[in-house]
């Protein structure tokens, strides 16, 4: 599970990244960003019924998307707002497949410290 202190759960928080944040789109995901004035990051996740009517199907997709976000919680930038929307094709994707997406976009973004 992802600290709570990383979760961006307010819908004016939300909100606010979805209209002012910096768009990237890489494969089957779509990430917003924009900086907040705190001294962490915190990441908020998006599947919407369009990927899958099943809710099984996009909670597996979230559980793995915040699996692959604290994994890399060390060596992302602190101080912004980070706002996953997955698209459809991304259920078909595998752990792997999800894991060199996520790499992918966060460097387009330059989330990361330092590049690897």
């Amino acid at each position: 599970m992802l600290p709570k202190q990383n979760c961006l759960k307010q819908k004016t928080d939300i909100d606010r990244v979805f209209k002012k944040g910096k768009g990237f789109k890489e494969d089957f995901l779509f990430l917003k960003t924009l900086e907040n004035n705190l001294k962490i990051s915190r990441f908020g996740f998006i599947i919407s019924q369009k990927i899958s009517k099943k809710a099984t199907t996009r909670n597996k997709i979230k559980r793995r998307l915040r699996q692959l976000i604290r994994s890399k919680l060390k060596e992302i930038k602190q101080g912004i707002d980070v706002l996953l929307i997955a698209l459809s094709g991304l259920e078909k994707k595998d752990f792997q497949e999800m894991e060199e997406t996520i790499n992918k976009i966060f460097k387009k973004a330059k989330c990361f410290k330092k590049s690897f």
